[in-house]
């Protein structure tokens, strides 16, 4: 089996060798599932205090694994702590961009439209004295051996640098595997002080656990700074790496302050066929908006009060909002236990604000870490894209032969819609402009082929264009010579 060694950077994120206001009714998300190189890590700040979980999507040999995590200070072992794999999920499912649908009603018939909607899902290290392992490893690389802990099925040492190279030297000389280049992106931190995290996994604490995947840890600590510097992650990735962000404060959205902060395009309208096909039309369409901003943005997917006293958190909703449990899971601190709330599970008192940010980084794009602020901005937002399913019967009534034309229309935008998001060709989909007019039984209301521009055609239709009247301008131009 393959190994991956998980590298998280400075303040959180982990990169490895080997990568990997209206009701309608959920339908389809994009979760982080779609991408083949994602982190995730959740961001709790209030004040100077901050509270940081790192996913962990290790695969491989457990032996292999290993994680440098640069932080401001030594970290106590009460500072560490371990927490179950779920609370990524709950919060992935709930945030991540989604599909909702709608259904028209016939204008020919003014009951009540047959209730075809379906209902919103509600939605290990060697034995020996800290003071020998301190004076030691100084001696031999610079290194300062600052504390060593057990949690949970991790080792954990926080280690002192005096020069990147030691640094190097020491973490693979005693068998931690990073990047042979990982010295020049090492370096800036120990000239700014930072003390490293490091974690290996205890393999007999390992087997003696009833899990089957290596859990997330979580380290809180006080700084000024407020940021995920991402240099170190890339020290062993030449592709892109994408990184989700679930941020937590009392109130505000969190944004970059070094990088734009760019919102996805949301509440379009697309074809009924992208149901089948979301997460791929998702991912197509995030790349493409990542093109647009030159490859240096941070993209927002959800912004939203999620406090107890909120009782609309989504519109529509993919799955049940973070609950008590879930948020003290995260590290949301400041919130207390309440009595049972509007969804059924443990409400709670406090104020929480939750910022969803996507980010694809690379070496070429990204020379600067991450930095953050907490904002007064409270405005409600989420990705979400609209298909609309047309009215079935007669359509033999003034309105209808007008809802008929309007339809028609429609499709047409969504298939711009579609080309202009994610870059997908209109001409392989041309079929669904005439199976709307089969359907509706006007043969008349055919859209003719080239009435719509696909952008990804390459100019084609253009350059034809150009092509004929050169010629036709040359047939005339000959003619007249002769």
């Amino acid at each position: 089996m393959k190994s991956k060694i998980g590298i998280f950077i400075a303040l959180g994120l982990c990169a490895s060798i080997q990568s990997n206001a209206f009701c309608g009714f959920y339908v389809a998300k994009a979760d982080t599932k779609i991408y083949n190189q994602a982190s995730q890590v959740i961001l709790v700040r209030d004040g100077n205090q901050t509270v940081l979980t790192m996913s962990n999507d290790f695969k491989g040999d457990v032996k292999d694994f290993a994680m440098v995590v640069p932080v401001p200070t030594v970290l106590k072992e009460s500072d560490i702590k371990v927490v179950e794999r779920g609370v990524f999920d709950k919060l992935d499912a709930y945030s991540a961009p989604r599909l909702v649908e709608y259904y028209d009603n016939n204008p020919c018939d003014r009951r009540e439209y047959e209730k075809m909607a379906r209902a919103a899902p509600m939605a290990s290290m060697g034995a020996g004295s800290l003071a020998e392992d301190k004076a030691a490893n100084k001696k031999d690389y610079g290194v300062t051996i600052e504390a060593k802990y057990t949690v949970g099925e991790y080792d954990i040492i926080i280690l002192g640098a005096e020069q990147s190279n030691g640094l190097q030297r020491w973490l693979t000389d005693n068998g931690y595997k990073i990047p042979p280049n990982a010295e020049e992106v090492l370096n800036p931190y120990i000239k700014n002080n930072l003390k490293f995290f490091v974690v290996k996994v205890n393999i007999e604490k390992m087997e003696q656990g009833d899990f089957q995947t290596l859990r997330p840890i979580q380290i809180k600590f006080n700084a000024l700074r407020f940021g995920l510097p991402i240099r170190l992650g890339m020290a062993n990735s030449n592709g892109d790496q994408d990184l989700i962000i679930y941020a937590f404060t009392k109130k505000g959205r969190v944004e970059c302050t070094n990088y734009r902060t760019v919102k996805m395009t949301t509440g379009i309208k697309v074809p009924e066929f992208v149901q089948e096909d979301f997460s791929p039309f998702y991912a197509d369409a995030f790349k493409k908006a990542w093109r647009r901003e030159s490859q240096e943005a941070i993209f927002l997917e959800y912004a939203w009060d999620v406090s107890s006293t909120n009782y609309v958190k989504c519109d529509p909703c993919v799955s049940n909002p973070p609950d008590y449990q879930d948020l003290k899971d995260a590290g949301v601190w400041w919130v207390n236990s309440g009595n049972t709330g509007y969804y059924g599970s443990a409400d709670f008192n406090g104020n929480v604000f939750f910022t969803r940010m996507h980010v694809r980084y690379n070496r070429a794009h990204y020379a600067q870490d991450l930095a953050f602020q907490i904002t007064p901005n409270s405005e409600q937002y989420q990705v979400r894209y609209v298909i609309t399913h047309p009215a079935y019967g007669s359509f033999s009534c003034p309105e209808g032969r007008r809802y008929v034309r309007e339809v028609a229309a429609r499709r047409e935008e969504e298939l711009q819609n579609m080309n202009r998001l994610a870059g997908w060709s209109i001409y392989q989909h041309e079929n669904y402009l005439d199976e709307w007019n089969r359907r509706s039984g006007n043969p008349d209301n055919r859209i003719k082929r080239g009435s719509i521009a696909d952008t990804d055609s390459k100019g084609g239709i253009l350059i034809v264009a150009f092509l004929l009247l050169h010629g036709i301008a040359l047939f005339f131009t000959l003619r007249k010579k002769g």
